[in-house]
């Protein structure tokens, strides 16, 4: 992404390029190690960021040596153990269900590559804890998908909102609308449009 889509994004709409020349260059950070990046959004769900990282802390201790616990770890642990590091019920249950399907190869990353992002999403779906707000996270924070707009996010709506000076929080269609000149970086604009804000999703 980067130059490249800068460039593209403030010839093909001026009010973005306004944001992009007052945050500067594009860094999107990444977690390339997809269990590690699931995991992590499940815990971080409806809870405060500060909780979330006491919680990611505790859960990432679990791992013991392994730096990271391991899918094969987590299936192998009582929920005790899990709920002791600050999950849930519910999140324990979803944890647990993630890394079942990391361990039966349900979920593969080295195949991600070759898929296209309705693919992986449908990949994700079906584990317990994952909506597709957060597998269009996952697509951007850690396959780098160039080219995704998560609809439902409630701060790219605000974001879309303001900068085109709406009536009201513009519904998906219209959102997909006016997004239509960003592509094939959809990606970094909503990365700009969520600084504008100081409300990056992860």
């Amino acid at each position: 992404m980067g130059n490249e889509a800068e460039a593209h994004l403030q010839r093909a709409d001026p009010k973005l390029g306004a944001i992009i020349a007052r945050v500067g260059p594009c860094v999107l950070r990444s977690e390339p190690d997809a269990w590690r990046a699931l995991s992590s959004s499940i815990i971080g769900q409806q809870v405060s960021v500060h909780a979330a990282r006491a919680i990611r802390g505790r859960f990432a201790a679990l791992g013991g040596e392994e730096g990271y616990p391991s899918p094969q770890r987590i299936t192998a642990l009582p929920d005790e153990t899990l709920r002791g590091a600050g999950l849930s019920g519910n999140k324990t249950r979803s944890i647990r269900d993630l890394a079942e399907h990391f361990c039966d190869g349900r979920l593969a990353p080295e195949r991600f590559a070759a898929m296209d992002d309705e693919a992986v999403i449908a990949a994700l779906l079906p584990v317990r804890g994952i909506g597709r707000w957060t597998a269009e996270m996952f697509l951007i924070f850690s396959l780098n998908r160039p080219d995704v707009l998560a609809v439902d996010d409630l701060g790219l709506r605000n974001a879309m909102k303001k900068l085109y000076d709406l009536p009201e929080i513009p519904r998906p269609a219209a959102m997909r609308e006016l997004a239509e000149p960003w592509r094939p970086y959809r990606s970094v604009a909503s990365w700009y449009l969520w600084r504008s804000l100081d409300n990056e999703p992860k």
